[in-house]
């Protein structure tokens, strides 16, 4: 059996945080006219509003003239954002429009000379995606766009998050690791014997995607019995989408999973789970209710487990063929951040594959 070992975040200078790269932010639906939220994202605070006419924004968190989180202010019916401190106006570009204790004569201070960091971000299937740029890159257009729901009118139907107490290189093997189903989720109720698996790889433009099969797992079999098939993906920076298809009192369906793994800093992450079905199959959201967050709560008690041995720095390995999936994520990240850091294209280091374990 051959194996290599797994090198620590921020090895071989790739970076634990890659950059010029879309993060899922939330659901659309929190942030309401006028609302804003602050959150810590790739350990850099960012204000995520709404403006009254509906436009949504991203912000850094920090007013440039003394340093107050402008989380603490308020949007005005202008449309702008105000600081708590002295009434600074922020427009949702990060141009200062008003600093209110000036008076005339003092054109030495020109507000539309001063800003704050504005992140390009996207409002598309009921989420909020937030680009970050790489150092240097901040005023230039996004790389691409954030990815799209394969589903048609997708909306969240049912959504689980959870603050996971490990970097976000833990939390995405983890989350990919084909083979800890029996042994982490494991119940007197749902019990898991594990078997051969056979699944055939390919690459993608930014990941790779384990191709359509019939499932093994007996819950699936709600969509559709034998007719259910499922198709896996994973893309940088650490997003998988799931598509189960099946077919219903004579109908197609596919619902539609999405895990986003975002990171808060170096040692948390924030994992997210959304589902998307047609209106109509609303009845299985109860199984979601129920399973739904004792499964993802698993994987989050195993991680903050595994930070207890590894407190101590240990030697940790990859091996064939289970593993192979964190491999190729860690050679994705390495090739990403280099095209970043070069200015060169990505070149996905994928190969098309089956891979075999049991589990």
């Amino acid at each position: 059996m051959s194996a290599e070992p797994l090198a620590p975040a921020g090895a071989d200078s790739v970076p634990m945080f890659l950059r010029n790269a879309w993060y899922m932010a939330g659901l659309a639906r929190n942030i309401g006219r006028g609302g804003m939220r602050r959150k810590i994202l790739l350990d850099e605070p960012v204000l995520i509003g709404r403006m009254r006419d509906g436009r949504l924004f991203a912000l850094r968190d920090i007013c440039p003239h003394r340093g107050v989180p402008l989380s603490a202010g308020r949007v005005l019916p202008e449309n702008t954002i105000e600081c708590p401190y002295h009434g600074w106006r922020f427009r949702s570009d990060g141009a200062c429009s008003l600093i209110p204790s000036t008076v005339d004569g003092q054109e030495n201070v020109d507000p539309a000379k001063i800003r704050v960091r504005s992140y390009p971000v996207r409002e598309q299937d009921g989420l909020i995606w937030i680009y970050f740029a790489a150092g240097g890159h901040e005023g230039k257009p996004p790389v691409g766009e954030p990815p799209r729901v394969p589903a048609p009118n997708a909306r969240p139907r049912w959504t689980e998050s959870q603050t996971f107490r490990c970097g976000i290189d833990h939390a995405v093997i983890g989350l990919m690791d084909p083979a800890h189903a029996p042994y982490v989720h494991g119940r007197w109720w749902w019990r898991v014997k594990p078997k051969m698996k056979e699944k055939h790889y390919a690459p993608l433009p930014n990941g790779f995607v384990m191709l359509r099969h019939a499932p093994s797992k007996p819950a699936y079999r709600l969509l559709g019995g034998s007719s259910v098939s499922t198709e896996i993906t994973f893309e940088l920076p650490s997003i998988r989408f799931e598509n189960i298809r099946g077919n219903l009192f004579g109908r197609q369906i596919d619902v539609v999973g999405l895990t986003t793994c975002t990171p808060i800093d170096q040692h948390t992450t924030q994992v997210t789970q959304v589902f998307f079905w047609p209106s109509w199959l609303g009845f299985i959201r109860p199984f979601f209710d129920v399973l739904g967050p004792v499964f993802l709560g698993d994987d989050r008690r195993m991680v903050e487990l595994q930070r207890e041995g590894l407190k101590f720095n240990p030697p940790l390995m990859l091996i064939q063929d289970s593993d192979v999936p964190a491999m190729w994520y860690h050679r994705l990240k390495k090739a990403w951040a280099e095209s970043v850091a070069t200015g060169t294209p990505f070149v996905n280091p994928v190969k098309e594959r089956v891979l075999r374990w049991r589990s």
